[in-house]
This record gives structure tokens, C-alpha cells and sequence, in this order.
């Protein structure tokens, strides 16, 4: 299954928060890379709902039931260069490490 409009909408809105450099943006960012790989990037805090603004909070929300409607693990492969981008940004050794293992 795939996202719906109304799901890539929030997704893509996430996106675009995550992309910055302030405290909303480091816990969507934590949010969405959680969703990418947890073991490796690290797990998302619930309690980092407070630290979000509702609009953002409701988005998450929208993720959460996209993904429990999943019949299998589902990963936006449309969007790696932007999750690539994540990565590179909240976690740069995570990032580095890859990077030289790969070449």
C-alpha cells in the first residue's frame, strides 16, 4: 500500500520541518528516522509530542495510522534522497561511518 494524498501531504510537511534546525525539527527529524531504520538511527521519545506544536503532533499522527495500515513494512523510497539528506544532517557520524564503509 501506498500513502494516500492527504498522508504524503503530512509526510512531505514533516519533511520540510525536519529540514531545519530547531527543536521541533530535531524531533520530527527523530520521528521520521526512527521510522527509517531505529536500530541504527535511533528511536523516537513519545513523550516529544509535548515539544511539538499540534499541527505537527496531528501530522505524526497521520503517519501513525498510515503505517499501522501497512500490511508489511513500508519504507517511502520515493523520498531516500530526502531521508539521505536527514541523515546526513541529525546524524553527520551515522552518515560519515556509511559513506567510508561503502567506498
Amino acid at each position: 500500500m501506498a500513502m494516500s494524498d492527504h498522508e504524503r501531504a503530512a509526510f512531505e510537511r514533516l519533511l520540510k520541518i525536519a529540514r531545519s534546525d530547531t527543536g521541533q525539527s530535531r524531533r520530527v527529524a527523530a520521528f521520521i528516522l526512527a521510522w527509517w531504520n531505529a536500530d541504527s538511527l535511533g528511536g523516537f521519545d513519545l513523550a516529544d509530542l509535548f515539544g511539538v506544536d499540534q499541527a505537527i503532533a496531528a501530522d505524526m499522527g497521520t503517519m501513525f495510522i498510515c503505517l499501522g495500515r501497512q500490511s508489511q513494512a513500508f519504507y517511502p523510497e520515493e523520498y531516500r534522497s530526502e531521508i539521505e539528506a536527514l541523515i546526513e544532517a541529525w546524524r553527520p557520524e551515522i552518515w560519515a561511518a556509511n559513506q567510508n564503509s561503502a567506498t
